[in-house]
């Protein structure tokens, strides 16, 4: 009996590595699931609590020293003890059992545990199917093309487990199963295209109730000093554009979102507004002048109900699914946040005035501002108006004074201009405007409206998108969410609201070169820019045209795109009942083409017992009948008791054939036995033509 000492002295001494071909049989394949295990947990861990990631590393690696050292596994105690301080931690974390982020941690644990106590055939069942729903689970959160590649590989290195796992210890190698699991993908995938290009979609294909406001983009409907500065640092795409001809110039390229005109001291946020009803012609506030930009937008979830469409887009397509409003302040309005991408056509005009052209009630609260804030640059506007070259200056010059005091005083642009304000984030416009003059569009955007309110003019800010990112591989422009931007709008009679764009006083290559500030790249990016800069920027051309076919065919493959397809495919009038009908006549297709495949590989399972039937048939023919279930000796004898000598050859045949039958399974496994019991088939059958001419 092994003392105690002895056994904690095996668990503490580091378990020899033989080399992974000197491995026992079960030990290496407990040690490829444990990989594959990691595999499927990794891309996890930027959602998982911080003990739940440290939890499954250390029991994965615990398992791994058990199986090399080849120790027995810990009891169930230690299992029970572990699974309630997991679920005490999850409650703890989560404050609650329920929901997503509560039941992935969960999941994560439940398969990590259960790793710990692989005795059976059934507790590997049970880790394949938790590590098939984990697999599920990534994309809750993510559908890029390079998740679903690893998920992929996820797949496959479950399905080599499962293979490994119905096979007797050893049989088949670890190279044989992996090729049998891709075969199953393979076979399989034809199988997924369908289901993923018919089955009927009545909702987010991605996605739980809650959700619903958990967009990506970084637009939102309230702003403070160094919002838009955070958004620089996101590289995500927020849009794809593609323009049916020429595209504008980069100038031009202004996405509008969220227009925010209640100020507070603090937070700007937007107005209580009125929509302009559908079909309505808006022609009283909105005139345009020039060609019209025909284009198709990409839009990623958001978290704000805001289409950013192009400045001025008049026209945006229904989408099936999405209502959308034209509100008063000319922006595009859904009745909820984006859930899914989805794919708008508008029509825009780069000539265009909006507004009211005469003063009227509505323009009041673009003129307000909280009492008591931000007191030294109201008396700078103040005094500002107060000169006599300005004292009857409409808002045009007066905008344009604005415009040159940021460009005469040596104002900065940066993504790091610090805070501003006092400790709750009051008066940040007098000690931006008139202290450090160091900021981001939205300090500049920001400060301008302040001040030309203070001088009695409406004025209100704009946040959105400026500039595009073409990418010459497949002509589409890409906006990422670095690219938001904040601008202004200031109200002259007989106009209507004109844009201003203070950023463009004091950085004038981001607007018309579409250069924004960006954070230093990481040490990979900055390794290929020194080396090869043109090669790193047409690697990045083509993933980022890759990525956005994977958006455009795959992840935005809608409902209304399913109807699509049935046009093309002859229905007049496409409806669920014929996408569903369809569906369920290629499911018969293929349920019948499975069961004939079934069939026939049922009958080529056992190449010899089809070519000893051919045999016995042979026989049969020349006079010697024989049961089914007669062996080839007895059958031997058979032929020389019925044709005497002259029945060796067939006799030699039957004998060859039956050694062929019970050689050691080496020799029965090479690829060339059935080719040899089809030869010995031939040569009996000439061997019979030769006795009955004889």
């Amino acid at each position: 009996m092994t003392s105690p000492r002895s056994t904690a002295a095996s668990w503490l001494t580091p378990p020899h590595w033989p080399g992974w071909r000197h491995l026992p049989r079960e030990t290496r394949d407990t040690l490829f699931l444990l990989g594959v295990i990691t595999w499927v947990v990794a891309p996890h861990v930027s959602h998982l609590p911080w003990w739940c990631s440290a939890l499954a590393g250390c029991v994965l690696l615990w398992r791994a020293w058990l199986a090399l050292a080849g120790t027995a596994l810990p009891g169930r105690w230690v299992l029970a003890a572990l699974l309630l301080a997991s679920l005490g931690a999850t409650f703890l974390t989560h404050r609650t059992l329920l929901g997503k982020e509560a039941g992935v941690t969960l999941v994560v644990v439940l398969m990590a545990l259960k790793t710990l106590e692989l005795r059976a055939r059934r507790d590997a069942l049970a880790v394949f199917f938790l590590g098939f729903f984990l697999v599920l689970t990534h994309f809750l959160y993510s559908q890029t093309l390079l998740l679903a590649l690893a998920m992929v590989l996820a797949v496959w290195g479950l399905l080599t487990g499962l293979v490994v796992a119905h096979m007797p210890v050893g049989q088949p190698s670890l190279a044989r199963a992996g090729g049998l699991a891709a075969r199953m993908c393979l076979f399989g995938a034809p199988v997924m295209v369908a289901l993923f290009v018919l089955f009927p979609r009545f909702g987010p294909l991605w996605g739980l109730p809650s959700d619903a406001f958990s967009g990506r983009t970084g637009l939102s409907e309230r702003m403070e000093m160094g919002h838009m500065a955070r958004l620089a640092l996101d590289e995500n795409t927020a849009m794809t554009v593609k323009f049916d001809g020429r595209a504008p110039p980069p100038s031009a390229l202004y996405f509008r979102g969220p227009v925010l005109a209640d100020f507070d001291g603090r937070r700007w946020r937007p107005l209580p507004y009125r929509y302009w009803p559908r079909g309505q012609d808006v022609d009283a506030d909105l005139r345009v002048s020039g060609p019209a930009l025909h284009y198709e937008m990409t839009v990623e979830p958001t978290q704000v109900a805001v289409i950013p469409a192009l400045e001025m887009t008049p026209q945006i397509d229904d989408v099936e699914g999405v209502q959308l409003r034209l509100r008063d302040d000319m922006q595009w309005h859904s009745y909820a946040p984006l859930r899914e991408r989805q794919r708008f056509r508008g029509v825009a005009y780069t000539g265009f005035r909006h507004g009211p052209s005469q003063p009227v009630q509505g323009l009041r609260p673009y003129v307000a501002l909280p009492a008591g804030y931000n007191p030294r640059t109201l008396a700078w506007a103040a005094e500002l108006k107060q000169q006599p070259r300005y004292a009857q200056a409409d808002a045009g010059t007066l905008a344009r004074a604005v415009l040159e005091h940021i460009r005469r005083e040596n104002f900065v642009y940066t993504l790091e201009p610090g805070s501003y304000g006092d400790e709750n984030g009051y008066h940040a416009i007098d000690e931006f405007w008139l202290g450090r003059r160091e900021g981001f569009c939205e300090h500049f955007a920001a400060a301008f409206v302040v001040v030309m309110r203070a001088m009695g003019v409406p004025a209100r800010i704009v946040t959105g998108y400026q500039g595009a990112e073409l990418n010459p591989v497949d002509g589409y422009y890409l906006v990422r969410n670095s690219f938001a931007h904040a601008w202004a709008e200031f109200w002259q009679p007989g106009v209507g609201w004109v844009r201003a764009d203070p950023t463009a006083a004091v950085a004038p290559s981001r607007i018309g070169s579409t250069v924004s500030l960006r954070p230093p790249p990481g040490f990979v990016a900055s390794a290929f820019d020194n080396v090869n800069p043109e090669l790193w920027r047409r690697m990045r051309n083509q993933w980022d045209a890759l990525n956005n076919a994977w958006n455009q065919w795959v992840l935005n493959y809608t409902r209304g795109r399913q109807l699509d397809l049935l046009k093309q495919l002859g229905f007049r009038s496409p409806s669920w009942q014929d996408l569903s009908l369809l569906l369920i006549g290629l499911i018969i297709v293929a349920a019948t083409a499975g069961a004939a495949w079934a069939w026939w590989e049922r009958r080529r399972q056992d190449p010899w017992v089809r070519a000893y039937h051919r045999m016995q048939a042979h026989l049969a023919a020349a006079g010697l009948p024989s049961g089914p279930h007669t062996p080839p000796r007895t059958l031997a004898a058979l032929a020389l008791q019925h044709w005497g000598p002259a029945a060796e050859k067939v006799s030699e045949l039957l004998a060859r054939m039956e050694a062929l039958r019970y050689a050691p399974a080496s020799a029965r496994g090479r690829p060339g036995a059935p080719t040899l019991a089809r030869s010995l088939a031939r040569d009996l059958r000439r061997a019979v033509l030769d006795l009955r001419h004889a």
